[in-house]
This record gives C-alpha cells, sequence and structure tokens, in this order.
C-alpha cells in the first residue's frame, strides 16, 4: 500500500504543478473572485504545508516546520516559487514514504484533534483526500480566474502506472 500511496501523492502532486504552470501570470494565481473564499497560492502553500508537515516532517523527521498562518496569509508570490515549493513537498514525501516499513501503515497516529489515535494507514489516506479535495477547488479557481476550462488532468488514472 505504500507504493499506491506515494504514486498518488507523485500524481497529485505533479497535477499540482501544472495547474499552476497554466495561469497566465503571477497575478491571477492570487486572484479572489467572488465566491472563492481562497486563491490559487494560498491553496498551494495550505497543500504543500499540510504535507511536509504531517508526512515529511512527522513521518519522515524533516526539518520543516509548519506556519500555518503564513499558508493563509502570504501573497503575491511568483508562479515559479510556488512550484518550486511543490516540488519541494513531492520531494519530503517521497523521501518520507519510501523511508516507511510497510508495518508502518497499522501503527498509531495520534492528533490533537481526535480523541484517540487512529492508524498511519487512515492518516496518509485522509491528507491523501484532502490533497485531491482542494486540487480540485484550485482547478476551478483556474477555470473561473482565466476562462480557460482546458483539463489539466488531475486524476488521470494513467498516471497511477
Amino acid at each position: 500500500m505504500l507504493t499506491e500511496l506515494r504514486l498518488t501523492f507523485h500524481r497529485d502532486l505533479d497535477a499540482l504543478h501544472r495547474e499552476i504552470a497554466m495561469y497566465p501570470d503571477d497575478a491571477s494565481v492570487w486572484a479572489e473572485p467572488p465566491g472563492c473564499p481562497n486563491s490559487a497560492g494560498t491553496l498551494t502553500l495550505h497543500m504543500c504545508g499540510n504535507l511536509r508537515h504531517y508526512i515529511g516532517a512527522q513521518l519522515g523527521g524533516s526539518s520543516y516546520v509548519r506556519d500555518r498562518e503564513a499558508e493563509f496569509g502570504d501573497r503575491d508570490l511568483p508562479r515559479h516559487e510556488l512550484q518550486g515549493i511543490v516540488e519541494a513537498t513531492r520531494d519530503e514525501v517521497d523521501r518520507a514514504l519510501g523511508g516507511l516499513k510497510p508495518d508502518a501503515l497499522d501503527a498509531p497516529f495520534q492528533m490533537p484533534m481526535l480523541p484517540e489515535p487512529i492508524t498511519v494507514g487512515l492518516w496518509l489516506l485522509h491528507l491523501g483526500v484532502h490533497l485531491s479535495y482542494h486540487l480540485g477547488q484550485l482547478d476551478y479557481h483556474r477555470r473561473l480566474v482565466t476562462g480557460d476550462a482546458t483539463a489539466a488532468g488531475a486524476m488521470a488514472p494513467a498516471a497511477l502506472v
């Protein structure tokens, strides 16, 4: 199951990288049209901060320190910087998951917001679903802001092979 999780995170982070590239300029990534509470830039920072914290640092032992306030407060980073953050996230997730043994998926994982531990496997599944949820929001943000309905191939099953 670790191999499958790695493939899924790769697919979705690669799709995030492509989505950012499909914006015509840096400013459009940060546009906040009515009804969209988060820009694509904010969503990118949040998705990456979440994965780098929980997978990279907590499971993989990276030195990443999350600044959740900055995820929702930083503005106007250029697309190439956002893509660099996505690439760093992909590398950290890959290293962390590559370093886990299969039996780690059954180990307990305690979250402060949960009354009792869940398994690492269930937490990783949750993180993947969280990533996909926000990736879909970002895709619609891009289409709304740019008027371009071109798909980025975000959920392509062929990317899992």
